[in-house]
């Protein structure tokens, strides 16, 4: 209990610092929101219409200790104020519609990675030096490729010369009529590519750390002696090499959940996919502080929750943690 206490102090802490960063890194950017909006609306450009802006995304001639007060006040009240892109729309109503596209699509590649990653990791560790070990430099080389030239090279030969897929969106059917085999065809062709795109990069990571903790594992006197004992080798390398191995894959695979919110934002940008990381790109070319600031607080509560998750799992599934 008083490590869990300890941890939450510390998050906290964190907390109040990345928000404070969400505040001072968008007004450290030149430009202001309310003139951009004004620009935007055209026609009347009378100082009442600029002072009603101001009033709803912040005015940035003010000195920063009133808007600190205002920024904290705002989210306090749960109030992220209007969307300098989309206004009047709300940035929570933005968010909103955004965060299901990233949740579907990363949530479901992370998964797909840890446990396709995890498999191979084992069996590779297990066959160390056979045939098996030829997928390590393959591994390798989608850990070191950036997702986006992935995304580059499947939209080019799939989508533009082969014409298998769409080029870009989400989903070409609207929702309204419900969710019928159209729009669920539709939403599925849309997302095959940034999904395989997004598995391809991440699975190596699960694979290559699955992989040398097996090693690892398997030079453990526990495991020798459940080969002195003629165990089967099937029982030897799930229940006694892989469960002890896999501690540090699970805490990572806690960790990546948190950062599902924040989405593959440049596979997202590549595929013009609408969820967060494709938002958040359109807010900072467009200015849009509060939208910003929304998807950062929006992320920041996430991966926090998903690191205090990582260190209780943590704790429940290796005793020794406890001990110490």
């Amino acid at each position: 209990m008083h490590f869990l206490l300890r941890r939450m102090g510390f998050y906290l802490l964190t907390l109040w610092a990345a928000l404070t960063l969400n505040f001072v890194i968008p007004r450290l950017m030149p430009g202001d929101p309310a003139a951009v909006i004004m620009q935007r609306l055209g026609g009347s450009n009378s100082p009442e219409t600029l002072k009603a802006i101001q009033a709803q995304v912040g005015d940035q001639s003010a000195g920063w200790l009133s808007q600190y007060v205002t920024y904290w006040t705002n989210i306090v009240h749960g109030d992220l104020g209007p969307s300098v892109l989309y206004y009047p729309t709300p940035v929570t109503e933005v968010i909103r519609h955004s965060l299901p596209w990233t949740i579907a699509l990363v949530g479901l590649a992370t998964l797909i990675s840890f446990v396709v990653g995890t498999f191979l990791g084992i069996l590779v560790g297990w066959y160390r030096g056979s045939a098996l070990d030829g997928m390590l430099p393959i591994a390798t080389f989608f850990y070191a490729v950036p997702y986006f030239w992935i995304g580059l090279v499947a939209l080019t030969i799939f989508s533009v010369e082969l014409g298998w897929f769409p080029v870009s969106g989400g989903s070409n059917v609207e929702l309204e009529s419900g969710f019928t085999w159209g729009y669920l065809s539709s939403l599925v062709s849309h997302g095959v590519l940034p999904l395989v795109t997004i598995v391809l990069a991440s699975v190596a990571t699960f694979t290559l750390g699955m992989r040398n903790m097996m090693v690892t594992t398997m030079a453990e006197d526990y495991v020798l002696l459940a080969e002195a004992k003629g165990l089967p080798p099937r029982r030897i390398v799930f229940s006694y090499a892989a469960r002890n191995a896999i501690l540090p894959n699970i805490s990572a695979f806690a960790l990546s959940l948190g950062f599902v919110v924040a989405g593959a934002t440049l596979t997202e940008i590549v595929f013009s996919y609408p969820g967060i990381g494709y938002h958040l790109f359109q807010a900072v070319t467009n200015l849009d502080y509060p939208l910003m600031q929304g998807i950062f607080l929006v992320i920041t509560l996430v991966v926090l929750a998903a690191n205090m998750v990582a260190d209780v799992a943590y704790l429940l599934l290796d005793p020794r943690a406890r001990e110490s």
